[in-house]
Order: structure tokens, then C-alpha cells, then sequence
């Protein structure tokens, strides 16, 4: 049995401001975050992966560093660009408001209706398809590369690429992808595999161990 650990990186000031950051805007962590990744470094403290997958951009990249220095057999960490945030082209660092006031109906899709979402009317913007195939092949690169009979792996990644990625593993239908809603920052959501192609989901969007109370701005 091969356990997959999804956590999403801690907040930003653009989380906070409730800004598109996507695959290019990429905002410094709160203070506070670093706070909150160290709760989650001892949430982890005792559990042993066997390799680390990374987002190379910095708010994964930073949230990964200061947990897995608190994981007492720290695994080698790899970065993979096929878990790179959703990238939303002319929407990065514009408000959530301005976007819905500017285009109410894809914001809308993107949000709520994936398979009404189109890239096309967003300059720069990738399909939820695109972002679908890249996240699977690099988790199933890293189960056939890594998994095994009480393997433990953990993937350090964001928002949206993890709630479509996760739902996408579940086979859960295009236009159900956002149905259970986004994942909170700095959260844990496990998933299991016994054959890499089929996976059940143990926990999702898990908090408890930060101890704080969740607010709009913390989940995408």
C-alpha cells in the first residue's frame, strides 16, 4: 500500500487579499504561516516518507523546506513542474472581485463548473483538462518510481492544482471537480493506492493541527 500526502503551501499575502496568484504570481508567506507550517512539520514529525515532490514555485518550495526540517527521517526532496499551481495568464495577481466583475460567467465556470470553464477567453490560461493530465502523470511517475508495500510519499503543491489533482485520482467527472468545494492552506488531504492506478481517499482538507479558525481567504 502505497499513502499519498497532499499539502497545500502556506498562506500569502495574495491568499490574504484575495488575488489570483496561479503559476506566475507567486507572493511572499504570512508570517504567521511560517507558524502554522511549523504545527504541521510536528503533525508529521513522526511519520516516515520515502521521498518528498515539489512545486518549484517558492510558496511550495518554502512550505516544503520548513516541514520536512521538523520530520525527524527527512526525505530528498524533488521539484516537478507538473505541480505547478493552475495557470491562469491575464487573471494572475488581479482580485477575485475585479475578475467576477470583469467576467462573470468564466469566473464563475472556473469556480464552480469546470467543464463550462473556457481557457480560450482567458489570455494565457490553461484547461482544467491540461492541468488534469500533468498532475496525474507526475504522481503516477512518482508511485512507479517510488511506491511500494508501506511507502509513505508527501507532495507539496496549491490550491486548485490539488483539488482538481485529487478529484482527478478519484475519477470523479469534469464537472464534478470543484463539487466539495477547495482546500484550505497549509492542509493535509491523504489518498492510498495498491496498484497506482486506483486510490481511495483516507482524509481530506485536514486543519486540525493548526488550530486556528478557517476563513474564506484560507481556501481556494
Amino acid at each position: 500500500m502505497t499513502k499519498l500526502y497532499f499539502i497545500r503551501h502556506g498562506k500569502t499575502e495574495w491568499n490574504n487579499e484575495g488575488r489570483f496568484q496561479g503559476a506566475q504570481g507567486d507572493s511572499p508567506l504570512l508570517p504567521e504561516s511560517y507558524e502554522q507550517i511549523a504545527k504541521l512539520g510536528k503533525h508529521l514529525q513522526d511519520v516516515e516518507f520515502k521521498h518528498a515532490f515539489v512545486s518549484p514555485l517558492r510558496r511550495a518550495r518554502l512550505t516544503a523546506e520548513n516541514t520536512l526540517q521538523l520530520v525527524k527521517k527527512r526525505p530528498a526532496m524533488t521539484l516537478n513542474s507538473g505541480l505547478i499551481e493552475f495557470r491562469l495568464g491575464v487573471w494572475e495577481g488581479q482580485t477575485f472581485v475585479d475578475v467576477k466583475n470583469k467576467q462573470a460567467d468564466q469566473y464563475e465556470a472556473w469556480r464552480n463548473h469546470p467543464d463550462q470553464y473556457d481557457a480560450t477567453l482567458v489570455p494565457g490560461a490553461e484547461t482544467f483538462e491540461a492541468v488534469q493530465k500533468r498532475f496525474k502523470y507526475a504522481v503516477d511517475e512518482a508511485v512507479r518510481a517510488y511506491g511500494g508495500d508501506d511507502v509513505n510519499l508527501i507532495f507539496f503543491a496549491h490550491g486548485m492544482l490539488l483539488t482538481i489533482g485529487i478529484e482527478t485520482l478519484l475519477d470523479t467527472p469534469l464537472a464534478q471537480l470543484r463539487a466539495r468545494g477547495g482546500l484550505s492552506n497549509t492542509s493535509t488531504s491523504i489518498l492510498e493506492t495498491n496498484d497506482g492506478e486506483h486510490y481511495q481517499e483516507i482524509l481530506r482538507n485536514d486543519t486540525s493541527y493548526l488550530g486556528v479558525i478557517d476563513d474564506p481567504s484560507n481556501t481556494i
